[in-house]
């Protein structure tokens, strides 16, 4: 396979690779532990488990069942959504909002009523983004260490058998390959920190859906959809290839300090109604 050979792994690859494994894993970890430390009288371990769930039936099942039929298959609203720039972004950014977003406001209203305080729902949304990136994000690093791995320790050939990359499955597994030889510490960084602001999103998205939830404020479930799909927005576009990754990043790094920026100031507005909400 000609289009292996030409690729060569980065003397960073591996460290930066292992870095951010550590770095994604002490985040997450971080996040609950400090949180779960400073506010445990006030917080319930079933609302990180809510979040969780919350995300992954959501995100995970629901969500990525409407993209098979509308991406990955074959037929006229697929080749309409991925043969238009236009199209895959407000297709992409929408799903996202709405999913993610209803998702948590049906399990904030109608699953988990008891124990409504305001560190809930932050531990809700430590729940709901910690579980995307030991779920989705760190699997694919881990499997680039992987590759990056084998293919630094051995010939080509060897590396290709061990990861049973063969003629029928080599398209799929180039970009992976890709990614693992051009993965140093400026990607290791700009990785680290966007799942931090996503982590902050996910909080602050959480406690906007959760105070209409406890105030029967029927605009923060809209505001939290337009804020998601306004975070998603050049994600989406770069995928497409249509803006750099760095300006990706600074887009989404401003509407997740927006997002936190209202929820902040909603957060100490539920402080004024006493110890449980709702």
């Amino acid at each position: 396979m000609k289009e292996f050979e030409s690729i060569v792994m980065g003397k960073s690859s591996i460290p930066a690779l292992s870095i951010t494994i550590i770095l994604m894993i002490a985040m997450t970890v971080g996040f609950f532990i400090c949180w779960r430390l400073k506010n445990k009288q006030r917080t319930n371990i079933s609302y990180l488990i809510a979040g969780i769930v919350g995300f992954m039936v959501s995100a995970r099942v629901l969500e990525l069942g409407v993209h098979y039929f509308c991406i990955i298959m074959d037929n006229p609203v697929s080749r309409f959504i991925t043969g238009s720039t236009i199209a895959y972004v407000l297709y992409g950014i929408t799903m996202a909002g709405v999913f993610e977003e209803c998702g948590r406001h049906i399990v904030l209203k109608y699953i988990m009523k008891k124990n409504r305080t305001r560190e809930n729902a932050v531990l809700y949304g430590i729940g709901h983004g910690g579980i995307e990136i030991l779920g989705v994000i760190l699997p694919s690093i881990i499997t680039c260490l992987a590759v990056a791995v084998m293919f630094t320790n051995g010939p080509i050939d060897v590396a290709l058998a061990s990861l049973n990359i063969t003629e029928e499955t080599a398209a799929m597994a180039l970009p992976t390959v890709k990614a693992a030889a051009a993965f140093d510490y400026g990607m290791m960084a700009m990785n680290v920190i966007e799942r931090l602001f996503a982590m902050v999103l996910h909080i602050s998205l959480t406690v906007i859906v959760f105070y209409g939830v406890v105030n029967a404020r029927k605009g923060c479930l809209p505001l939290a959809i337009l804020l998601h799909m306004l975070m998603d927005t050049f994600a989406a576009l770069y995928q497409r290839g249509a803006v750099s990754l760095w300006i990706s990043e600074v887009w989404a790094a401003f509407w997740a300090v927006a997002s936190a920026f209202i929820a902040v100031r909603l957060y100490r507005k539920m402080a004024e109604k006493g110890d449980f909400l709702g």
